[in-house]
Parts: structure tokens; C-alpha cells; sequence
């Protein structure tokens, strides 16, 4: 559960009573964006208010009249989901901030200058975002928005976005950990473990984040692995 004093209120309106709960704010949005977010996570109390702030808790009638159920968990995923989540000025700015170096990332990792082939340093992107005016919006998911951003930074910004086919083989003493890394960045298309033990595959990956791809696997394997672009 989210410490109290870090919380704000979720709350809706329904059959002339107003029903509130005490969130994480981030995990909140989370859940009403539709991912797999642990209820129990987002409370930061297990208890439906009609007035959080006066610590007044609704009525057992109303909530049973209103959501058929008298379960708190339940109750409070349906307020999350169908009400309102309340923040402060601070709140939306820290997780404005938090969607706007997302939305670097992403296009860092996934895009590249069609002009190098080597994807846009993360202070390029922040100064183009800028200077196009965009607005990041901290209650939609960077996947959401992407599309309409990238539309906006195209005539100040040259992007390409492009997958690449790697060849990748590692040597079996490092293929345990270095099969984390290659997950974490890349697609398996086909694999299979050889001969002499090592694990080889074929990997499809951002173009963007090729070059730390390649960084990753050779700092663990101290320079071992074999890779080919296709």
C-alpha cells in the first residue's frame, strides 16, 4: 500500500452520494489505462469514504445499492476506473516530467536519423519536443500517444523508424545471463543451442537501440559474443 501522505483521491459520483478512495496516483492511471496493476498496491487504505478528507466512510446501504457488493477491493477498483483521480499541481507536473523522458527513451531506442543511421541523442529529442510544442499528456501511456508526437516531430527532426535481424551467438559460459539481456531488447526469431554449447540466435531489435545492444552483450561476455546484422 501507498503511504498515506503520498496518496490523493480517487472519487465518483453515483446515486446522489459521492464515493472516495486513497490512491497511488501513478498506479491509479496505471489500472485505468487497463494494465495489470495489484489492487492492493494502489490503496493506501482498505476503507470507502464519503468524505476522505473529514475521514467520514460511506454507508454499507449505498455501496450496496451503488455496486452490488460490499467488497472494498471491488468498490474501489470501479471508483478508480469509471471517477475521477484528483492530484495536485506538483503531482502532474513530477509525472508530466516522468512521460516526457519516457517518450525521449522511447524514441531514442526505437528510431534513428535516416541521414546516420544512428538513433538522436536524448537532449536532441528534448530540444526538438520543445521547440514543436508538443504536448505529453500524464494520464495517457507513451504508446498511445506516440504516433501523434512523432507526427509533430518529423518536420523539425528526421526520424526513421526501422527493425533489425541480428545473428547473435555467445559462448555457454555467459549465455545464462546474456539470454536476460537479449530479451530485454530484442525479439527471438529462431534459436538453438550448438555443438561446442554456445546459444545462437536470431534476434529482431529497435534500430535505435542497437548500438547499446551491442555494448551490453559485449561488456558481459568481455568481448565474446559473435554478432551480424542481416
Amino acid at each position: 500500500m501507498v503511504r498515506l501522505d503520498e496518496a490523493v483521491i480517487a472519487k465518483l459520483f453515483s446515486h446522489g452520494t459521492t464515493f472516495e478512495v486513497l490512491v497511488d496516483p501513478e498506479l491509479a492511471l496505471a489500472l485505468r489505462a487497463g494494465q495489470a496493476v495489484d489492487i492492493h498496491n494502489v490503496l493506501a487504505s482498505d476503507k470507502i469514504f464519503k468524505d476522505a478528507k473529514k475521514g467520514e466512510t460511506a454507508a454499507e446501504e449505498m455501496m450496496q445499492k451503488t455496486f452490488g457488493t460490499l467488497d472494498v477491493l471491488k468498490i474501489a477498483e470501479e471508483i478508480i476506473r469509471r471517477g475521477e483521480v484528483q492530484m495536485t499541481t506538483e503531482q502532474r507536473s513530477k509525472m508530466r516530467k516522468e512521460r516526457l523522458r519516457q517518450v525521449v527513451a522511447l524514441i531514442s531506442r526505437r528510431a534513428v536519423n535516416p541521414q546516420t543511421g544512428l538513433p538522436h541523442p536524448p537532449a536532441r529529442i528534448e530540444s526538438a519536443l520543445a521547440q514543436a510544442r508538443v504536448h505529453v499528456d500524464e494520464f495517457k501511456d507513451v504508446e498511445t500517444q506516440l504516433p501523434k508526437i512523432v507526427k509533430a516531430l518529423r518536420p523539425i527532426l528526421p526520424l526513421k523508424f526501422e527493425m533489425r535481424r541480428i545473428e547473435v551467438k555467445i559462448p555457454t559460459s555467459y549465455a545464462g545471463r546474456a539470454y536476460r539481456v537479449v530479451k530485454d531488447f530484442a525479439t527471438i526469431k529462431r534459436e538453438q543451442w550448438l555443438d561446442d554449447g554456445s546459444w545462437a540466435a536470431v534476434v529482431e531489435i529497435p534500430a535505435g537501440a542497437q548500438a547499446e545492444f551491442f555494448d551490453k552483450l559485449n561488456s558481459l561476455t568481455h568481448g565474446e559474443v559473435q554478432t551480424r546484422v542481416l
